[in-house]
């Protein structure tokens, strides 16, 4: 201050003797409050102690130096903070889940026993379409060439099955695809089931590799072996009806045009290899009380075929029921 210049009223005073300070950092003595801005505050503090700097800026997790593993266990810590406190809903929505599967149930065990053919086809159609929907969404393309050309394969042997008049060289071309896709699914079946053994066992470890990998292949082959296990039974089942009613060993009305001889199977049209009272390795042979001998699978295989065909057809139609009901409540 110039001499002679009188201070303004209110304006504060430096004591004598003070180092001079930066714009903005005069404070009113007795407990006034400190006026200036930020940046003009941090360089004051820089200034007074060069030692101390800022607290460090925490460094933003970069996706792409995460591990598979770290980016999973990230993923389940950001999915239990937002569902964190929602337990009343979760409660709520399993309920809705358990109800829905028990409904679904019994519908469809009184439309398999009321109007089974309906009940076959229908589900045949759903196991045929609903991977294709999972495959296209999830970018699956190794099983989606493997179902294209199934597909493509397969539909041709069905239509040389249901031609009228039916050609002499049908019978066997059917026999011999799905014959090949019998072979095929048992092959992926028995490796991918020894793969998981081996992989729960830890003799992965002595061919140096993971757990994961073995697992994942283990699963991806049983389930190859079972999908297109029970789709080539139940098409060879189609075909055969179709060719054994244009033949005339089959007929709606219930009197065949023709008959089989005692050596052929009265179910499958296929001779008989295992004798009447012999022990069969896969299949026995078994007399009805209208003399018709047959060969029937064993119990628990025709269990698993069920069992996959309700998975595969019907489980996603149940859970996308159950998500439309908790869509129209509001339950996240």
């Amino acid at each position: 201050m110039a001499p002679g210049a009188r201070a303004g009223k209110g304006v504060p005073q430096r004591p004598p003797g003070d180092p001079p300070r930066p714009a903005g950092l005069w404070s009113r003595r007795g407990g006034g409050m400190a006026a200036g801005a930020a940046g003009a505050a941090g360089a004051a503090v820089r200034e007074a102690a060069p030692g101390l700097e800022a607290p460090p800026q925490h460094e933003q997790i970069s996706h792409t130096k995460l591990s598979a593993d770290d980016e999973w266990n990230l993923q389940q810590e950001r999915m239990y903070k937002m569902h964190r406190g929602h337990e009343s809903m979760h409660v709520e929505m399993i309920l809705i889940f358990l109800c829905a599967l028990v409904i679904a149930q019994i519908v469809l065990v009184q439309w398999r026993q009321r109007h089974g053919r309906s009940y076959n086809l229908a589900t045949l159609l759903q196991m045929w379409v609903v991977p294709l929907y999972f495959t296209i969404k999830l970018y699956w393309w190794r099983f989606l060439s493997m179902w294209g050309m199934f597909s493509v394969i397969t539909s041709y042997v069905l239509f040389r099955a249901t031609r009228k008049p039916l050609s002499g060289r049908t019978p066997r071309l059917v026999y011999k695809w799905f014959l090949l896709i019998y072979k095929l699914s048992y092959a992926f079946g028995v490796v991918g089931y020894l793969a998981i053994m081996f992989t729960m066992c830890g003799f992965n470890l002595f061919f140096k590799i993971k757990a994961r990998d073995s697992m994942d292949f283990g699963i991806v082959s049983l389930f190859y072996g079972l999908y297109y296990g029970v789709m080539g039974r139940d098409f060879a089942e189609i075909c055969s009806d179709y060719m054994a009613s244009t033949i005339g060993f089959y007929s709606v009305s219930g009197m065949p045009t023709r008959s089989l001889s005692d050596n052929v199977c009265a179910v499958c049209g296929q001779k008989i290899i295992v004798e009447l009272n012999e022990e069969g390795l896969i299949e026995n042979t078994y007399k009805l009380s209208c003399n018709h001998i047959w060969e029937r699978t064993h119990f628990l295989y025709g269990q698993i075929l069920d069992w996959l065909r309700y998975l595969v057809a019907w489980q996603p139609v149940v859970i996308g029921i159950v998500q439309g009901i908790n869509y129209s409540l509001g339950l996240e």
